[in-house]
């Protein structure tokens, strides 16, 4: 597995739901944190940023998913993009979903479904609660 396989299957978890950018930058976080290694990982270079957990790779790798058409971006009300599966990009994430173990799978779609539930500032705080040395270089004044 690489990269752009778990970003596909992280992003499948969740089927066609949308993604804002900080909910893939704390997903590939908690996946590459707890479960990189029964994967080939770790993957990422997460370092603390503005908002917690960053690596300005994952946006390299969502660019050319897109390109692949395996992803598609919309335009959110507060000027970041929001990103989806096509239905393309759905099945090629099946076919990469398919070599990982179930129980990771659900592990896998459970951390889909906490970061999707939790609004920016719920979620942020979480990562900060569970992982303090992430919060160094935060400009984030929430909870």
């Amino acid at each position: 597995m690489n990269k752009s396989d778990l970003l596909l299957s992280a992003l499948a978890a969740g089927e066609k739901s949308e993604y804002t950018p900080v909910q893939i930058q704390k997903l590939m976080f908690l996946l590459d944190k707890n479960i990189s290694n029964r994967l080939g990982g770790p993957f990422f270079d997460f370092r603390p940023y503005d908002y917690g957990p960053f690596d300005a790779s994952i946006y390299e790798d969502l660019r050319e998913l897109e390109r692949q058409g395996y992803i598609s971006t919309s335009p959110s009300s507060r000027g970041w993009k929001k990103y989806q599966l096509t239905d393309t990009g759905l099945s090629k994430a099946k076919e990469s979903s398919a070599e990982i173990d179930a129980k990771i799978f659900d592990y896998i779609k459970a951390v889909s479904n906490f970061v999707r539930s939790l609004s920016f500032a719920d979620l942020v705080s979480s990562i900060y609660k569970a992982y303090p040395e992430m919060k160094v270089n935060s400009i984030f004044k929430g909870n």
